[in-house]
């Protein structure tokens, strides 16, 4: 890939479930919830569907999966105790996709700017990819609390954007659910999702413009959805 093909291009990136695989250390938190309740712990393949709606509901979709559904008030008291524990072992088992950082660099030196769109809150993402030496590739990190509202709601990916320096005619997101999906329908940007993330519905069924399954394939689906000038490509 020539050195200015992404030239102007800004791609950003959903986190869990995208860049990085998150759920050992969330499910692992969860299960320190549940031990503490005298509940048993659950299978990192039978809770790891339970990711991708946010911490609130993969407690209380752990807790009825561990036989004690939540009164609201219990699920909140639960949350306040989740997010320091998960803070204090955020990058312990969590681990980028296999060929991530190689993709990023890949797509950095082909002139793109990166930027991450996510969900989690900044401090917990910047905390994440601190610990796991990620932050360098990216110009911006935005979580909800630092757009003017979260995904599916196009602002945030908007303001992604706009804090990585790039504009929404050359934009992409990167991510892996219907949330990131809608974000970027919303905001006219091209849309590229990853199969191995955490989605109920399959990425294959939300129309992306392209779909990987594996991030080797990434810089080339970029390069094709964007157009070896920096324009949107009508089709791929």
């Amino acid at each position: 890939m020539a050195g200015d093909a992404l030239a102007g291009a800004t791609i950003a990136f959903d986190l869990d479930g995208t860049l990085v695989d998150t759920a050992p250390d969330l499910i692992g938190t969860l299960n320190a919830l549940l031990r503490d309740e005298g509940l048993p712990a659950l299978p990192l393949i039978e809770a790891r569907p339970f990711i991708g709606h946010g911490a609130r509901r993969l407690i209380e979709r752990g807790f009825a999966a561990a036989g004690e559904p939540l009164a609201p008030e219990r699920a909140q008291a639960l949350f306040d105790r989740f997010i320091p524990h998960y803070l204090g072992r955020i990058a312990e088992e969590s681990r980028p996709f296999p060929g991530c950082e190689a993709a990023l660099e890949a797509l950095a030196a082909a002139g793109a700017t990166l930027a991450v769109c996510t969900n989690k809150p900044t401090n917990l993402s910047v905390a994440l990819l601190d610990g796991l030496g990620l932050s360098g590739h990216f110009a911006a990190i935005v979580g909800p609390d630092a757009a003017p509202a979260a995904k599916p709601d196009p602002r945030h990916l908007q303001a992604a954007v706009e804090a990585a320096g790039g504009t929404m005619a050359q934009a992409i997101l990167v991510g892996d659910s219907a949330t990131d999906a809608g974000a970027a329908r919303a905001a006219g940007a091209g849309l590229i999702l990853v199969s191995f993330g955490y989605t109920d519905t399959p990425a294959a069924e939300m129309g992306p413009d392209a779909l990987i399954d594996a991030y080797a394939q990434l810089p080339d689906a970029c390069l094709r959805l964007l157009g070896a000038c920096g324009g949107r490509a009508e089709t791929l």
